[in-house]
């Protein structure tokens, strides 16, 4: 069980309005920090969108999302899990980018990411654009590939932009098979859609057994059973997830760069990571927020609501192996 020192703080202690906003209202644990060594999952934010090809913003995301994140209670209303007695969390703060330079700003995120692997700590990270995921999953991965579930309403698998630009929002997971970090028959891809430049992505994914589950055969075989392919796909393996925010309809979540019209309502949003439940998952992310384009905040809000489903699971997958 989760120590008090690992507890976030209550409502009824201190008002949501009140304090230093943390993720979750977490204690914040610097790798300089003694209780690091306690740590189980980290959450942590990239502040970072220099693979964004069009309408910037996501590197303010994560101080919105924790701003939002302390309407965040102990207890999942659905499932019921408890993630802050599964799990001892703490919020790890942001890895430092460089602005000027994509692949420092790269090399910075493995390098933090590392650390939180050599702790045995798991990551649940706040981009920050998909380009994120890349240095993350070069640290998660860097001994073996892993199984990825992937919702979003792009494939992020093209081979380049702008004349041979091989670093962008739009193809860190083609980086990822390429580099091994990923086995593609392993990775299931929910919620695709949207008008195409040309269909170069989804061959690639054919090509190398990557499956893609567009969002016309979501909508028509419903959560349920999407999900269970995705868990049948991903195997006992280690496994990561990746949220881009776009995988929701705008109507939900307008604060994201490249909104697609036709995705899944908030509730939808939240029952595919239910339907996480069971998998062997190591790390995950939420990207692809952008607080420019979220004048309600309600991007962010459901944002952070992903999130604690993501936690929850995690916390879970967590508590099931030191059970065994």
């Amino acid at each position: 069980m989760n120590s008090g020192d690992f507890q976030p703080v209550s409502g009824f202690d201190l008002p949501r309005f009140a304090g230093i906003a943390t993720f979750m209202r977490l204690p914040y644990v610097t790798f300089e920090d003694p209780r690091i060594s306690e740590v189980e999952i980290g959450l942590i934010g990239v502040p970072w969108d220099g693979g964004t090809t069009n309408r910037p913003g996501p590197r303010h995301a994560p101080r919105q999302l924790r701003d939002y994140s302390t309407m965040i209670r102990s207890r999942n209303g659905v499932t019921r899990s408890k993630p802050f007695e599964l799990a001892r969390c703490a919020d790890l703060g942001d890895v430092g980018p460089n602005p000027a330079d994509v692949q420092d700003s790269m090399d910075r995120i493995t390098a933090f990411y590392s650390k939180v692997v050599d702790a045995g700590i798991l990551p649940l990270s706040a981009g920050g654009d998909h380009l994120c995921t890349l240095p993350i999953l070069r640290a998660l991965a860097k001994d073996r590939p892993l199984g990825m579930v992937h919702f979003d309403s792009h494939t992020d698998l093209f081979h380049s932009y702008f004349g041979g630009f091989k670093y962008t929002h739009g193809t860190p997971f083609r980086r990822a098979v390429e580099e091994g970090l990923l086995d593609p028959k392993r990775v299931c891809m929910v919620g695709i859609r949207g008008p195409a430049y040309d269909f170069e992505d989804r061959d690639f994914a054919d090509a190398v057994g990557i499956r893609v589950i567009p969002i016309e055969e979501f909508h028509a075989r419903g959560v349920e059973d999407v999900m269970a392919e995705a868990r049948e796909i991903a195997g006992s393996g280690e496994t990561y997830v990746s949220y881009d925010i776009d995988f929701i309809d705008p109507a939900f979540a307008p604060g994201t760069g490249t909104p697609e019209i036709g995705g899944p309502n908030s509730f939808q949003a939240l029952e595919v990571v239910r339907g996480l439940k069971g998998l062997n998952i190591i790390g995950a992310d939420l990207v692809e927020v952008s607080p420019p384009f979220d004048t309600s905040g309600a991007t962010a809000f459901l944002g952070v609501t992903i999130m604690f489903e993501l936690l929850c699971v995690l916390a879970e997958c967590k508590a099931r192996k030191q059970a065994a």
